[in-house]
């Protein structure tokens, strides 16, 4: 049975939705930039202060009319996932806020951040206190040292988001995907979590700064584990073709979804 979303809020409302953004936008987001400043060395501060970020992204979509769409099912495999690298395309600057706004509470999840932003004094506080990974990209190594080394003292359901293709890709296909994740997963036996993203670039893309209001797809696949009796490039291989091929499927079902929402 096909699925048609429900239609974007009227204009009227979207455009007063933005209003209030602008208005009241930077007083709020300032906020919770400053909050660690104060509170980061209490104790349970990071549980406490990564759902204030959640919940501020997903404000943040709200207010910019963009629907994120997860299917229940999904929900709850997050929730339960365990012991993996969430490995998701990369299609806009809108993909991390998505992912925060989707990925249910009890899943704990962070990123790998290069380490140039996370020496930003404004940010600092914030990114050390949320528990991101600082990445010196400088060295493929040592970055890979500090990535495994930070995953073998994660809780098995805390998992670091990672995007194998390194950066935004316009591509209608995925772009080539960098080792990593295979590398970390398989040095750390912890398999990988892939999460196809649909839609971003759409509403903002490459070269944008203001975006526009529709829905952005998220789809969870089941587990990939790594196989050790093949080396890294055709384990990097596998995993490419397992989401390419998904990619295509869930892309086509994203675009019927918002010709479905522009013909209601």
């Amino acid at each position: 049975m096909s699925h048609t979303p429900p239609p974007l809020e009227p204009r009227p409302i979207r455009l007063a939705k933005r209003a209030l953004l602008v208005v009241f936008g930077p007083i709020y987001f300032l906020a919770i930039g400053f909050v660690p400043l104060l509170c980061a060395h209490r104790a349970g501060f990071r549980g406490w202060y990564w759902r204030r970020v959640k919940r501020a992204c997903a404000r943040l979509l709200s207010l910019l009319s963009i629907r994120v769409e997860i299917s229940p099912e999904d929900k709850t495999t997050l929730a339960h996932d365990e012991n993996s690298l969430i490995v998701i395309n990369h299609r806009s600057h809108l993909d991390g806020f998505t992912l925060m706004e989707a990925i249910p509470d009890r899943k704990w999840f962070t990123f790998a951040a290069k380490k140039e932003l996370c020496e930003a004094a404004l940010l600092r506080t914030g990114f050390k206190g949320a528990g991101l990974v600082e990445i010196d990209r400088k060295s493929g190594k040592i970055a890979m040292d500090t990535l495994t080394s930070a995953v073998r003292a994660m809780p098995a359901r805390r998992s670091v988001v990672l995007f194998p293709e390194g950066t935004r890709v316009t591509s209608e296909a995925l772009g080539p995907f960098k080792a990593g994740a295979i590398v970390v997963a398989r040095a750390t036996g912890r398999s990988i979590r892939p999460i196809l993203i649909t839609g971003s670039d759409t509403l903002l893309p490459r070269g944008h700064i203001l975006p526009k209001s529709g829905v952005i797809s998220l789809k969870v696949l089941p587990p990939f584990h790594c196989d050790l009796s093949l080396s890294v490039e055709a384990d990097l291989a596998r995993l490419h073709a397992l989401m390419s091929e998904a990619f295509e499927r869930a892309s086509c079902a994203s675009q019927g979804s918002r010709k479905a929402s522009r013909d209601l």
